[in-house]
């Protein structure tokens, strides 16, 4: 019997969390040794040990624990509100071919309008309230869930949905018993999608409109000059981007078990 061949992409004995581990350290690295040796100047680009510095320093202070908690309240809420009204409206519509039909060119027309075109409205409307970002947020993340729904109720076998309908299967039951299973990997990818988008109009919204937040104080340090610290809050930016994905990923793959993309899925 001849020996399987290693997955294609992935090295013999590296787990993927390794490299990734390793480009981080790499990337640390470069951004030490390049200031130090004249390349970029440093007030514009400290080493990372500054960097570093500069964030144990900011993990002391009570403001950055306040902004991180409020950050993550605006967060979470936009990120609640769309992907209820994604889900809702994305099965009503799948469902509805008249509506299916109907909304398509609306949906079209406004999907690529940026998010912060929206600020001046935002604004007028609830200054820097914490209401303003997260219209920002919820209009970015809401099509990321509904164009993902959309595709999920499209995807329901027709010959399933035929018998359905010959077996007068009421809307709920058809809801409950095909089109829920057949959208819910597509749901999931769009609350994956959807948190990433959330995460970035909460900084985005923090940094423009001065919501209270991580990107407020990230905005506060640029104008101060306090150019370490600024730094320091676009890594916990990043670190949270990364922690956000971790658990999208892995709420994917426990409310996804019985589907055969998580159970093929080979461990890192």
């Amino acid at each position: 019997m001849t020996a399987r061949a290693a997955p294609r992409g992935r090295r013999a004995g590296m787990p993927s969390w390794a490299l990734g581990a390793a480009g981080v350290v790499t990337l640390m690295l470069v951004v030490e040794v390049v200031p130090r040796t004249g390349l970029v100047n440093p007030d514009y680009l400290p080493p990372t040990s500054v960097i570093l510095q500069a964030l144990a320093e900011r993990l002391q202070t009570p403001e950055f624990w306040v902004a991180l908690g409020d950050t993550l309240v605006t967060w979470i809420t936009g990120l609640a509100i769309s992907v209820a009204a994604g889900v809702v409206l994305g099965v009503i519509i799948g469902m509805v071919p008249f509506l299916r039909a109907a909304t398509a060119s609306t949906i079209e027309f406004l999907r690529p309008v940026p998010s912060v075109a929206l600020i001046p409205i935002a604004v007028l409307l609830w200054g820097n309230g914490m209401e303003a970002t997260l219209l920002l947020v919820v209009y970015a993340s809401f099509w990321q869930v509904l164009i993902q729904v959309l595709a999920g109720v499209r995807d329901v076998d027709p010959v399933a949905s035929d018998t359905a309908r010959s077996y007068r299967f009421s809307v709920r039951a058809r809801v409950r018993t095909l089109v829920w299973p057949t959208a819910l990997p597509y749901v999931m990818t769009g609350v994956r999608l959807g948190a990433a988008v959330a995460l970035i109009l909460t900084v985005t919204g923090e940094m423009l409109i001065g919501t209270p937040g991580i990107g407020n104080l990230l905005a506060t340090a640029r104008e101060s000059g306090a150019v370490p610290s600024m730094y320091a809050l676009v890594v916990v930016a990043g670190l949270l981007g990364v922690v956000i994905n971790l658990l999208a990923r892995a709420l994917e793959r426990r409310t996804l078990f019985w589907h055969p993309s998580v159970r093929g899925e080979v461990p890192a």
